[in-house]
């Protein structure tokens, strides 16, 4: 520890964005330039508290060597530190962006004072790295002739992709998008994640390290076009299925067919390829411009549809929550170092509140009926309600209508599509996910693993990044009988 003082002598100072009304003018990223002074002050707080519950089990998933690489950065050892950081992560930049930081929900300095700013300078150390040109692609001295087939390209897929690699297999990604990428690529907005500067920037580097990618693949049953996953599976030594959670939460209410009801994922996909295509100009995406739009549902993927929204010039604004609004502080029930479920301002509520002047979250609602008018939606017919006896109930008298254009349904996610694990014949968990023990990873099918979120459930870059490197390990194993892998 360089400072045993610093926790005391400095307060937390999270690098700000960019000005609300700059950064809604475009679809760049909303963060500023690092500021290596604000960086060493506050890797200075990190106060060697012995046991760092931050890269425990109630922090890191992937269990990042935080003490150590903040020390590094206060000394300004930044070499050092990107080494320290890549021994955990093999894709900071992007946890470093998209990343909620329960390392620092459960920094040890949390219980009684701010949070070290952990994940500002874990973007910055990866940011440091790809300026100095020290993050280089990592070719294998021998190959193993085990060759790996893994479908899908998110985060779990690539961090999988590069592990194996590493370990000398001969490794091809399918993805069935035009990109690679998955989430990181369709999922998040490019304000929040760049595509070309960032995401393919990683991309090329996992290319020019051998592993091969093949985009528009659907993987399914072989038939109408698709290609057929029994095919890999005898093609290739081993399968790693990394398809995500995809089969979004719907709203089964009256007028749910109408025009203008729209999942959010569909709203965002769109939306990013038709920018990355054509800067919008083919107009091959769900437009918010001059629309009264409703959220429903809040998370991070509401935040985006808020934000996505307001870049396109909508009239209005509303973000419905069902639950009551969260406590500024920690409830006596969710203590440190649990994660902290408190009141939060994101990106995009910063925003919406900049351009209308207020939050645009109104909390304890539910949605009750969508109106229409010619076959679209026109209003969304709402109740409010309480939380009794652990159970939500309608206030009685309180139904209120809402203008609406555009509604965005938000509400998080079911599990895995089948398509390509139903020939298969692989078992599901109670929730639909691909049965598979955490920490092994073996499905029922013979030489199939699966890992992410199509295993656990909707979950955190993170947690995908975390399962995609534990996968690789077993598969390592499993192949050659021992593994070098961490």
């Amino acid at each position: 520890m360089g400072k045993p003082t610093g926790f005391i002598e400095i307060v937390r100072d999270t690098a700000p964005y960019r000005p609300p009304q700059s950064r809604l003018r475009d679809f760049g990223e909303i963060y500023t330039e690092h500021d290596e002074s604000r960086l060493q002050s506050q890797g200075a707080r990190c106060m060697d508290c012995g046991v760092p519950f931050c890269q425990s089990d109630s922090g890191c998933p992937v269990h990042n060597l935080i003490p150590e690489w903040n020390d590094l950065v206060y000394r300004s050892q930044w070499r050092e530190a990107l080494d320290r950081l890549h021994k955990t992560n093999n894709f900071p930049e992007f946890t470093g962006r998209v990343c909620p930081a329960p390392c620092e929900g459960s920094c040890v300095l949390g219980i009684n004072d701010d949070p070290v700013t952990i994940k500002n300078i874990e973007m910055a150390i990866v940011d440091r790295g790809f300026e100095e040109g020290w993050i280089k692609p990592e070719q294998p001295a021998t190959r193993s002739g085990k060759t790996i087939a893994i479908v899908g390209s998110g985060p779990a897929g690539l961090a999988a992709a590069e592990q194996l690699n590493r370990a000398g297999h001969k490794v091809c990604v399918f993805e069935r998008a035009d990109r690679i990428g998955g989430l990181l690529t369709y999922g998040i907005p490019n304000m929040k994640l760049a595509k070309k500067e960032i995401v393919d920037r990683r991309v090329d580097l996992l290319k020019q390290s051998g592993i091969e990618f093949r985009t528009n693949q659907n993987i399914a049953d072989g038939s109408n076009g698709t290609v057929d996953v029994r095919t890999l599976k005898n093609d290739y030594d081993a399968v790693l299925l990394t398809t995500g959670s995809t089969v979004p939460r719907d709203l089964n209410i009256p007028g749910r067919d109408l025009n203008g009801v729209h999942f959010a994922m569909e709203f965002l996909t769109r939306n990013t390829k038709s920018w990355l295509d054509s800067d919008h100009a083919d107009l091959e995406y769900i437009s918010a411009k001059d629309k009264d739009v409703i959220v429903i549902g809040g998370g991070d993927t509401g935040t985006d549809c808020i934000a996505t929204s307001l870049r396109h010039g909508c009239k209005s604004l509303v973000n419905f929550e069902l639950f009551p609004q969260p406590p500024q502080d920690r409830a006596d029930n969710n203590p440190w170092p649990t994660w902290p479920v408190i009141y939060r301002t994101d990106y995009g509520h910063e925003e919406a509140r900049d351009t209308f002047g207020s939050d645009p979250r109104v909390y304890k609602i539910s949605s009750a009926e969508f109106v229409g008018d010619n076959g679209t939606v026109s209003s969304v017919r709402t109740v409010e309600v309480e939380m009794k006896d652990g159970k939500l109930e309608t206030v009685p008298g309180s139904e209120k209508e809402w203008k609406a254009d555009l509604v965005l349904l938000a509400m998080g996610f079911l599990g895995p599509e089948h398509d390509c694990s139903d020939p298969l014949q692989i078992s599901y968990d109670a929730r639909s996910n691909y049965q598979a023990e955490y920490g092994q990873y073996k499905t029922s099918a013979d030489n199939v693993f699966s890992a992410g979120d199509c295993r656990r459930g909707q979950s955190l870059v993170v947690w995908a990044i975390n399962e995609g490197r534990e996968a690789a390990r077993e598969i390592d194993r499993h192949l050659m009988g021992s593994t070098t892998l961490p």
